[in-house]
């Protein structure tokens, strides 16, 4: 069954409550009204999680965790010339 809501004063419309529930929205989500046709459209806005600047570290060393024996800065400097026929060979090395 569709519900029925009514267009404020100011514009305002109000999601019915059981729907906002099976939607999982909570009051503040943001949602992005998008014009379609006759009507419009509400998508959630993905949430993104605000890291702090030692959060944001941590994370960065987890994910370019290095292990094994240091590597040396010559080779991580290392880049192959593109115009170099035995290329596939030096990016094997």
């Amino acid at each position: 069954m569709n519900d029925i809501t009514r267009l404020s004063a100011k514009g305002q419309i109000v999601i019915p409550k059981d729907v906002r529930d099976r939607l999982g929205w909570a009051q503040g989500r943001d949602l992005e009204v998008i014009p379609m046709g006759d009507g419009v459209m509400l998508r959630p806005v993905a949430q993104t999680k605000r890291l702090s600047i030692d959060e944001a570290t941590r994370e960065l060393r987890e994910l370019y965790k290095h292990e094994g024996p240091p590597i040396p800065i010559e080779r991580l400097s290392w880049s192959p010339d593109v115009d170099d026929p035995d290329m596939d060979t030096a990016i094997r090395r």
